[in-house]
């Protein structure tokens, strides 16, 4: 089954050098443009990521430090990865809890104001955990009947997490061909962040996720505790949550003076 689209939509995949979304660095990106009329373009890159990467990870996705000490920095390739993917939903696998967050991080540090507002993203893995509870690898096994070459590869894994998407609207007819109805079902719990650290009440509202504040509106505690709010700003947060608490501060200065 091909995918319904009514925009184009980006599969990809990152290597990095760790698993820290706030501090760890991309050092391979692989993105899959998958357009309505399915016309596809692919694109690969490894990153500099002015940062060592650590042996215990190169063990895993086999690039090192001398692999891509002359290849350019994610800020180099900001403006490009961000033009392929402007336009598009965003799929991957466990892309919701790790990729997109990650990806957030690098262009925003690269200054680009990327958000998620205008696009939806399916994750992969969840549509496959909520039906079969397997790796990516025994998931292109299962859907696509196929063993997967070159796993831990940024681009083989993009190009097998399309594949298994396409298999698993063929093989589910509860699942509609349609990437909101997708997104919704691989979204575990709505957050206003990537990170979780703010989340959404019943009715809608902003809430803190932890610490002594949790449970509480992100608005009243502003208002109330003034200094918590540059506390957050200058401690080390991911950046997009951070992005989140100024839109919402911003938002209630709005509203007051309106």
């Amino acid at each position: 089954m091909e995918l319904s689209l009514s925009k184009p939509i980006c599969f990809f995949d990152l290597e990095t050098t760790g698993i820290d979304v706030a501090k760890d660095r991309i050092v391979e990106i692989s993105i899959l443009k998958v357009y309505p009329n399915g016309n596809k373009e692919s694109r690969t890159w490894l990153v500099n990521p002015e940062m060592p990467i650590p042996p215990q990870t190169s063990a895993i996705h086999g690039i090192t430090d001398d692999k891509v000490a002359n290849e350019p920095t994610f800020k180099e390739l900001s403006k490009t990865i961000y033009n392929m993917i402007k336009d598009s939903d965003l799929a991957g696998y466990n892309s919701n809890r790790f990729d997109i967050p990650v990806l957030a991080e690098e262009l925003l540090r690269a200054d680009i104001d990327f958000d998620m507002g205008s696009r939806v993203a399916v994750d992969v893995q969840t549509i496959f955990h909520k039906m079969e509870q397997r790796t990516l690898s025994a998931a292109y096994k299962f859907y696509c009947g196929q063993n997967l070459e070159g796993a831990h590869s940024a681009e083989a894994d993009t190009n097998a997490t399309y594949e298994v998407l396409k298999a698993q609207l063929d093989k589910y007819e509860e699942l509609e061909n349609n990437m909101k109805f997708l997104s919704d079902f691989t979204t575990r719990k709505k957050t206003a962040d990537f990170a979780g650290f703010i989340a959404y009440n019943k009715q809608g509202e902003e809430v803190f996720s932890f610490g002594k504040h949790k449970g509480k509106r992100v608005e009243d505690v502003m208002e109330q505790e003034p200094g918590y709010f540059g506390w957050l700003l200058n401690a080390d947060f991911p950046l997009y949550t951070k992005k989140v608490l100024t839109a919402i501060k911003l938002r209630k200065l709005n509203n007051k003076l309106n």
